[in-house]
Formats: structure tokens, sequence, C-alpha cells
């Protein structure tokens, strides 16, 4: 990868929809991992306001440290960068208290996972509060491994966004072109994590696979025909992992079906 050229294609990218929405800015959740610190470095890059928000959910401090490290490291390297830091906390706890159901706690684990991507959702409402009082676009943080090969992100939460700046870079290429741009050593060497679990859990405990291996499976199954045969049994369990959620995700990755009425009955 030229880091060069895909930085400066990117930058010129992002301009150009600026321009031409007519909109002033960027606005960009920033959690402490490479996405959103390579992504936010991009934003910056292109000379328009960026407006960093933090975001905590019952965070893990050690996340809530890298985030706020990056940040500085943007407003020490740019003059249009601003950051605003919203505890959500407390508005995820009201929630949470308000939409208790008992019945519905039966199921343990659907309520928990429920519950996280509500934290996804609380901060896709505030990006765009701020997105609107201050006509900025919203950024997405998404690489190509989650939007589009596995769909690892909470639908109208952390996939609600204006434009993906990263969408088509698998993982390997984020840190490849974060590493590039001087984002920060513990960003860098954190194991990747969605911080929607108050806890330490990393993306690889919650998929059953590392993206190094989620790489292989997208470009395995972009060949077309596989034969298991060669495969050694990790690598059959790896591409397993990664057909079942490219399968069952692609409610996220295509248009919303819209139902299309008859000429003659309308």
């Amino acid at each position: 990868m030229n880091k060069e050229e895909v930085k400066n294609h990117i930058v010129n990218w992002l301009n150009d929809y600026l321009e031409q929405s007519k909109t002033k800015g960027f606005v960009i959740g920033i959690s402490g991992g490479i996405d959103s610190a390579v992504t936010s470095t991009l934003g910056a890059l292109t000379g328009a306001p960026l407006l960093c928000v933090e975001m905590p959910i019952h965070q893990e401090q050690s996340q809530v440290d890298r985030a706020l490290n990056h940040i500085s490291f943007l407003k020490d390297n740019f003059k249009n960068v601003s950051s605003i830091s919203t505890n959500l906390t407390p508005t995820f706890d009201s929630f949470t208290k308000a939409a208790l159901n008992i019945d519905e706690l039966k199921n343990e684990e659907q309520n928990h996972l429920a519950l996280a991507n509500v934290r996804a959702r609380l901060r896709m409402t505030t990006l765009y509060y701020h997105a609107q009082i201050n006509n900025y676009l919203v950024l997405g943080t998404g690489n190509k491994i989650e939007d589009f090969g596995i769909g690892f992100f909470t639908k109208y939460g952390d996939g609600g966004v204006d434009l993906s700046p990263i969408a088509d870079l698998v993982k390997s290429e984020v840190y490849e072109l974060g590493e590039y741009l001087g984002i920060i050593k513990s960003i860098l060497t954190a194991p990747p994590t969605d911080g929607l679990w108050g806890d330490d859990r990393t993306d690889e405990d919650q998929i059953g696979a590392s993206y190094a291996e989620l790489e292989w499976a997208m470009e395995t199954a972009e060949q077309g025909i596989i034969d298991f045969t060669k495969l050694s049994p990790r690598q059959q369990e790896v591409f397993q992992i990664y057909t079942n959620l490219n399968t069952i995700n692609q409610h996220k990755m295509i248009p919303i079906p819209v139902c299309k009425i008859p000429d003659n009955i309308k």
C-alpha cells in the first residue's frame, strides 16, 4: 500500500464531499481504538473544522485514557480540531431502568446484547445532535472487514454515519496507515475492542477469530469455490465463522427492503 497516496486520496475525497454537501466540517466519536484514531486524523488533515466527541458509558479507564490522549495529540498538531466529552453513563442507566422488562430478562444473553447496542445508538444520537447544530457531517469509523465482511457494527449505531473514509481498508491496512500517520503507540498496540460492554473483552473474544484470520477468510471467500480438504482445521473453523457472520448480518450490509406496490393496484 502506498500510504502517502492513500492518505492524500482519502483527505481529498473528504474535502470534495464536504464542498459538494455545502456543510462546514466533521464530527466523530473517539473511542480510543485504531479505527477512530486513523479516521479522525484523516479528518483533521482536511483543514476543515473537526469536532471530536468522547462519550464514555461505564467505560474501561484504559479506553478513556487512550481516547483523551489521542484527542490531545490531534489538538497539539491541528488548529482545526476541537473536542467535547459527554458522559452518557447516566443516560444509559436511565434508559435501562425505563426499558426494563422482567419477561424479556429471561433471555439474559439477548438482553445484554440489546443493551450493548443501545450504547452505540446513544452515541450516534449524540453525534448527530452536534452535527446538526454545527452543520457538520458524521464520520464513520468502520473498516472493510467490519462493514462488508462480517457486519461487526450496530445498525443505526456506529453504522449510522454520513460517510465512511476507511471502509475500503482492511484492519491491517488501517494499522499500517495509522503507524504512518503517527498515531500514539498505546492505540497501535491495544487489542481491538468495540467498547460496548463495560469490560475489557476484545473483538476477537466476541468474534472468535482475529482480524488477520478474517482478512484471510474474506479474501478466500472472494476467490469463489473453496476446497475444504486443503484447509487446516483452524482455517475451516475461521472460514465458517466468517461465512456465518456474513450471512446473518446481511441485513446490515444491504439497503433496507422496500415493499414495491404494483402500478395496477396503486
